[in-house]
């Protein structure tokens, strides 16, 4: 059972997501949790993309979306926020984290990721999911995203 909102949402940030799919579905997640969707910089597809409203099914009016050009214009903008960069390469795991509503997690392009220099910038604030296969580079984005949003939730009191 989900909760009542709290009065601060979580923040799914997605860097220049390439792929229209997984940014509907993320778009899913975020009007089902009541978490507010960034999207930062160059998109990989047009947010009138038949298939990115597919996966966003008739869900869109519920999703507060907000676009970026850039993550440095949305850091600036809630500069007292605190920020979770995903990555592969990150030692600490996500469940290692200690989330508060509020917190903005962010995520990089599907083929990319997040780049090199900002995740070197913020060692102490960069989480991973854990993969047990050396056959699996990484996990889909709308899967990485639903899964460390879960578990900030949790943390929150949001889950029963």
């Amino acid at each position: 059972m989900i909760m009542p909102c709290a009065a601060k949402p979580f923040h799914v940030v997605l860097v220049e997501p390439e792929i229209p799919p997984n940014t509907g579905n993320i778009a899913r997640l975020c009007g089902a949790t009541q978490s507010v969707l960034h999207l930062v910089g160059p998109l990989g597809f047009s947010l009138d993309d038949r298939y990115l409203k597919r996966a966003g099914l008739d869900y869109w009016g519920a999703v507060d979306v907000r676009h970026w050009t850039s993550l440095e214009a949305l850091q600036e903008a809630f500069s007292d926020a605190r920020y979770w960069y995903t990555s592969k390469k990150a030692r600490r795991s996500y469940v290692q984290a200690a989330y508060r509503p509020g917190d903005f997690l962010v995520f990089g392009k599907e083929t990319q990721g997040l780049p090199e220099d900002l995740l070197n910038r913020h060692v102490e604030r960069c989480l991973r999911i854990p993969i047990f296969s050396d056959r699996v580079r990484s996990l889909n984005l709308s899967t990485a995203a639903g899964i460390v949003l879960y578990e900030a939730l949790r943390q929150s009191g949001r889950l029963r």
